[in-house]
């Protein structure tokens, strides 16, 4: 086993087991099929917790969607997001030559799948904030691709902003039916359908 899939290895059963999490998959389960999973944004250790509680082998075929500027930032954060979570990085602020849409496209065309935040940014209060575009291009330029929903409960309150220990909180991951773009679907009615279809795993009190 390679350093980078010991420590893959590690991490996720480290997450498991400081949080509790469970993962409960409603009317869907886990499949090699190229899939963007996407889901509410409370901290930086959202797209680990997703990865931690898929199959090993769907594992290493997903790979997070993540913002260059945080993740660049130092060399252990540089080593992990692209050696050991292989993500996707994506600059929030494209230069006239940079192409997200194509960056995230990409993965898919080689049966790869996603994990993907359309808030764009951590919501530190309750709810969802707006939906950025790029779910829309995506599922626009591949649509036979199933967007599945996930909703994580209390992994913003189990590491708060700025928190380096977590607090001993369990957290679940509900995996909710996949969708795909319908035909002759607009953009503001897909968005809407992705963000019910989120809101309708959140537990009752948010």
């Amino acid at each position: 086993m390679s350093l980078e899939r010991f420590l893959a290895a590690a991490l996720c059963q480290f997450a498991k087991s400081v949080t509790g999490v469970r993962a409960v998959w409603l009317d869907n389960a886990p499949s090699p099929a190229a899939r963007v999973y996407f889901a509410n944004h409370r901290s930086h250790g959202d797209f680990l917790l997703i990865w931690a509680c898929l199959p090993g082998a769907l594992r290493a075929l997903t790979r997070p969607v993540a913002g260059a500027d945080y993740w660049l930032r130092g060399r252990l954060r540089r080593y992990l997001i692209q050696r050991v979570f292989r993500g996707v990085l994506i600059d929030r602020r494209p230069g006239p030559h940079d192409d997200p849409l194509a960056t995230m496209l990409a993965p898919l065309a080689t049966g790869e799948s996603l994990i993907l935040f359309p808030e764009g940014t951590r919501n530190l209060g309750d709810g969802l904030l707006p939906f950025k575009s790029g779910i829309h291009h995506l599922a626009l330029a591949r649509p036979e691709v199933e967007f599945v929903p996930v909703w994580i409960e209390n992994l913003g309150r189990a590491m708060p902003k700025g928190s380096l220990i977590p607090v001993p909180l369990l957290c679940s991951l509900s995996f909710g039916p996949p969708l795909r773009l319908q035909a002759g679907e607009t953009r503001s009615a897909f968005l809407s359908r992705c963000r019910d279809a989120l809101l309708a795993l959140a537990p009752a009190s948010e």
